[in-house]
């Protein structure tokens, strides 16, 4: 991988986020237990377990990836790391990596928590079946948690770009592969043993390969299906390293270029996601990055011939969500959806003010978010009897129904917010040309 973070710096970025959030919780008197989570095993296949990975909440908090481990804070003594005792089987079967058994064990978690009896507490990552938990009380500190991990510090930046070099590799290694007679399925494996050539330890999510009308289902499952000339394939795709995800789309024709109504779609998707980028600095609200993609797409669509109006008022009618029924995207980082889901608390109860807004935040230096416009054309949502009725002097449904089977078109980027403004981590991923 192209950076090296030491253990020492890690040790430190770690000490300095448990800093930061002990600052945010200041004003909590209370005792928070940080679980990772345990072992969930294979319904039917007892002996068999999912590939674990750590709330994210404790990972963040200690770097370490193992299960049945808790992480305490008290306000007066600091944090206290609760390793799960190792057993003779578990050294036999699993081994032990070195130093992850040293620490006080959670069989004397109990007592330490009897000590502090008299202070309230709750859980935040992944508490045990039965744990007592003040609903309110989380919420608040994982109000502060979440807005310390939205800016990523250096350990998470460097994992992130060793995410993107080896998802850049394996596109390099899918592109070839996209011609007629070849499926879906074929692309993924290649795609992702490449991945895991260049270093990845997972897939930051289910690899989605999708041809032809496939390419306009959001989250396509790879299929044996085989494509056919002609036809769009999207591919969203991120490799995992350490944790840290890279989450990256591209559509491409199958055969060396873009027809003359693919190239036109196209361009004004690629459009929409440079005029997101644009937007993408600190302080600019997401839901503005978002209006700024949906104008563009709108626009495009009326000179296409699609759509008929004033881009802002198909905005507000909702006719262009037909077509881009998806936020413009959302934060990414320690998972491929990182700390996006609490709004500020001014905000909580507010309704979303555009469709399937995945984070409703103003923009800071240091948040890594993805900028994922596209446009489709779903069956499901275009021949919706209602939709036709609420839409039909805004669109020209004679030249939906003909393009029903044209499939979706997405394009889709890691933007790091700087303090002038942004940098695309993935701008070396092509596009079709």
């Amino acid at each position: 991988m192209s950076e090296i973070v030491s253990c020492l710096s890690i040790d430190r970025e770690v000490a300095r986020r448990r800093s930061a959030v002990a600052d945010e919780w200041r004003d909590r008197d209370a005792v928070v237990l940080i679980g990772s989570g345990g072992l969930i095993f294979r319904p039917g296949r007892d002996d068999s377990a999912y590939r674990f990975e750590a709330h994210s909440e404790y990972f963040y908090l200690t770097d370490r990836n193992l299960p049945d481990r808790v992480l305490a804070f008290d306000p007066d003594h600091g944090w206290v790391d609760f390793v799960a005792p190792v057993t003779t089987s578990d050294r036999l079967w699993s081994g032990t990596p070195a130093g992850e058994s040293e620490g006080p064990t959670t069989d004397v978690l109990e007592g330490w928590l009897q000590a502090r009896s008299a202070r309230v507490r709750t859980w935040l990552g992944s508490p045990p079946v039965g744990a007592r938990i003040d609903e309110e009380l989380t919420e608040e500190l994982r109000f502060g948690l979440s807005r310390v991990r939205r800016v990523k510090d250096a350990v998470e930046l460097a994992r992130m770009r060793a995410a993107q070099q080896a998802t850049r590799a394996s596109f390099a290694v899918a592109l070839p592969l996209l011609r007629e007679g070849v499926s879906e399925r074929e692309v993924q494996i290649e795609l992702e043993a490449e991945a895991f050539r260049r270093g990845a330890e997972a897939m930051a999510y289910d690899t989605i390969v999708g041809g032809g009308t496939n390419s306009a289902v959001l989250h396509c499952a790879p299929t044996a299906r085989r494509f056919r000339a002609g036809e769009l394939v999207l591919i969203d795709a991120g490799a995992q390293f350490c944790g840290y995800a890279s989450d990256i789309t591209r559509t491409f024709p199958v055969g060396e270029h873009l027809d003359e109504l693919q190239r036109e779609l196209h361009a004004i998707v690629h459009r929409a996601e440079r005029t997101a980028i644009e937007q993408c600095r600190a302080g600019i609200e997401w839901r503005d990055v978002h209006l700024a993609a949906a104008l563009v797409i709108a626009e495009g669509l009326v000179a296409f011939g699609l759509l008929r109006g004033r881009p802002d008022s198909l905005v507000e009618s909702g006719a262009v969500w037909l077509f881009f029924p998806h936020g413009i995207g959302h934060l990414v980082g320690l998972g491929v959806r990182d700390a996006g889901g609490t709004p500020l608390r001014e905000r909580r109860h507010d309704p979303k003010p555009y469709p399937n807004l995945r984070i409703n935040l103003p923009l800071e230096s240091g948040m890594v978010a993805t900028v994922e416009p596209g446009i489709y054309f779903v069956p499901a949502i275009l021949e919706d009897p209602d939709s036709r009725r609420a839409h039909r002097g805004n669109v020209d449904w004679g030249r939906v129904d003909r393009m029903l089977d044209f499939g979706g078109i997405r394009i889709e980027d890691n933007v790091l917010v700087t303090d002038d403004g942004c940098e695309v981590i993935t701008a070396d991923v092509p596009l079709p040309e």
